[in-house]
């Protein structure tokens, strides 16, 4: 059974909207500035925790002490 033209430019237009819906969706999710920001944001909640922030700041302490020591060596 052969189908109405309407009938099929209208399905043809519903799936073209769908299609941008979808586009436009992951356009958004997609964004650089978006994945900048998340990146941003997971680094410093990582960085505000107590145990990543004394180990970095023991680590810099003891790198920090190495140079001196091998500056005055």
């Amino acid at each position: 059974m052969a189908r109405d033209p309407d009938t099929i430019q209208r399905e043809i237009e519903q799936a073209r909207d769908a299609l941008a819906t979808t586009l436009d969706q992951l356009s958004v999710k997609a964004s650089p500035k978006r994945l900048v920001d998340s990146a941003k944001s997971s680094a410093k909640s990582t960085l505000d925790d107590p145990r990543v922030k004394y180990a970095l700041i023991g680590v810099g302490v003891l790198v920090g002490l190495l140079v001196v020591r091998r500056i005055f060596r």
